[in-house]
């Protein structure tokens, strides 16, 4: 063990007093290790985090979603209960080093990585997480847009459209974009105060919704009786496997980035029971929520609708309109801002520490957020599912594989804290590159979305060969990378 750092009776480890990390190449305040005074978080504030962040909506169009692609609300609920049980499993493994060593996710890369090279991974997961913001973000301007038209107007739904949208759109966009912004300014102690009220209050609202519908139907009878159009033949299965890797595919990112919360874990024991309390039940809880919704609007109006925006614009009632839109807005905000904007803060924190601290790496994501043209992604539920979250979740659950594989198997989870930010050092390898890591990366992820097929990628597959494997690609990705960076070892310089 290193004499530059101390470890607690509870197993949790700080930098000695006087350790100098002033390299600032690799260090700032903001990728420095929590020091154990100031980790904090609670059984309730990871509980928290997760029902703030599973209550959106796009986990709720992902449950709806399955029932419009075929599956009646036991097959949509049974694929998502077990997507995020699957996906605890290496969010509690990666979490486990972030409440241990007190570091966020681009510096525990650094172990498998390199110094230099963790930047790989960290720039594939804010380019992800710049992605889903923007995502998110269209939904809450959208929110806004629709419900506000619903008490201003007409004239607010059918103004001139400039790039193919109303110009009130493109405002309710911007002014969403601004508030997350505002919060995120503030942040991640102000993060951790809003996710322990919008959790609940967000329950509420989609109780609500399910109550509202539900009267509309004439009862809870309507919106059971729904068939799946797949049976449980082939035909439910062909669809069930790839949806499957896409609703694991959904929180691979923060299976990867989840030690940028865990390091302000309180305990081991605190992180791990409310994560395990937070992820699965609540996500399985939302997913039969919005099934039942989406099945009561298929009874009421003909056709399931399965934006729950949509829907909630279809109500009269002012007061309603107005909780639905305050609704969608803290739901919005309690994921994206926790979900999308911390990851890339502390990965572009880390590629130039000298002049990138958290707040101005926000403000990038927020950027680069607007610039993908977010609105063409979740146009088509096909695409969105299979595609997107597909091909995200193939890449993520690669390098999700080097982290669990060179953390548990490798080092046993022993790390020296004061080499992850030195040169020189034992995680520095080859000028700051560990070519093994870079090389299960490269293998991994070739086969996990290599044969990436359907919406933008050739109907064959991308790699032809490589297309049976298209609809498994987290799976494959995540075995693929544990297996190979485990045989190639993790070439560090000392045993840690």
């Amino acid at each position: 063990m290193s004499t530059a750092q101390s470890v607690q009776p509870d197993g949790r480890i700080e930098l000695a007093p006087g350790t100098d990390l002033s390299d600032p190449r690799f260090a700032n305040d903001d990728l420095r290790p929590v020091p154990v005074a100031k980790r904090r978080w609670t059984t309730y504030n990871f509980l928290a985090l997760w029902v703030g962040m599973a209550h959106n909506i796009p986990s709720w169009t992902l449950a709806s979603g399955l029932v419009a692609l075929g599956m009646d609300w036991k097959q949509a609920v049974l694929t998502i209960a077990l997507a995020n049980l699957i996906v605890l499993v290496p969010m509690l493994l990666t979490g486990h080093a972030g409440t241990k060593y007190g570091i966020p996710f681009p510096v525990f890369a650094r172990a498998s990585f390199g110094l230099r090279g963790a930047n790989l991974p960290a720039l594939i997961r804010a380019a992800v997480a710049c992605a889903w913001f923007g995502i998110q973000t269209w939904i809450g301007g959208e929110g806004i847009f629709l419900l506000a038209g619903k008490l201003i107007g007409n004239g607010w739904l059918t103004a001139s459209h400039i790039g193919g949208y109303p110009w009130t759109q493109w405002l309710s966009f911007l002014l969403f974009w601004l508030i997350e912004m505002a919060v995120i300014a503030r942040g991640m102690e102000t993060l951790r105060r809003f996710e322990n009220w919008a959790a609940p209050f967000v329950i509420v609202g989609a109780l609500a919704l399910l109550v509202w519908i539900s009267v509309k139907a004439g009862g809870f009878g309507p919106l059971l009786d729904q068939p799946s159009k797949l049976g449980w033949g082939s035909g439910f299965w062909k669809v069930f496997f790839p949806a499957l890797m896409g609703m694991i595919g959904f929180w691979s990112t923060l299976s990867l980035n989840i030690p940028d919360f865990t390091r302000f874990g309180g305990s081991q024991k605190a992180q791990i029971r409310g994560q395990a309390l937070g992820l699965p039940t609540t996500m399985t809880l939302f997913a039969l929520l919005s099934v039942l919704v989406t099945s009561g609007s298929q009874a009421v109006y003909g056709t399931p609708i399965w934006d729950p925006i949509a829907l909630a614009a279809k109500m009269d009632n002012t007061a309603g309109i107005l909780f639905a839109l305050l609704t969608v807005l803290i739901a919005t905000l309690s994921v994206n801002i926790a979900a999308n904007v911390v990851s890339p803060a502390y990965d572009l924190a880390n590629l130039l520490p000298r002049f990138v601290n958290f707040r101005t790496g926000a403000l990038i994501t927020g950027v680069v957020g607007i610039v993908i043209m977010p609105w063409k992604l979740i146009a088509d539920p096909h695409v969105y599912i299979f595609t997107w979250l597909g091909v995200v979740g193939g890449l993520l659950g690669t390098v999700a594989g080097i982290l669990i594989a060179d953390y548990w198997l490798l080092r046993r989870t022993s790390l020296d804290l004061a080499d992850l930010y030195r040169p020189g050092g034992r995680y520095w390898y080859a000028g700051g590159w560990n070519w093994r890591a870079v090389t299960a990366l490269i293998v991994g992820g070739l086969l996990a979305v290599g044969g990436s097929y359907g919406g933008p990628f050739p109907a064959d597959g991308l790699i032809p060969l490589l297309k049976p494997l298209a609809d498994y690609g987290w799976a494959v990705g995540l075995a693929t990378s544990l297996a190979l960076h485990t045989l190639l070892g993790n070439g560090s310089r000392r045993t840690a």
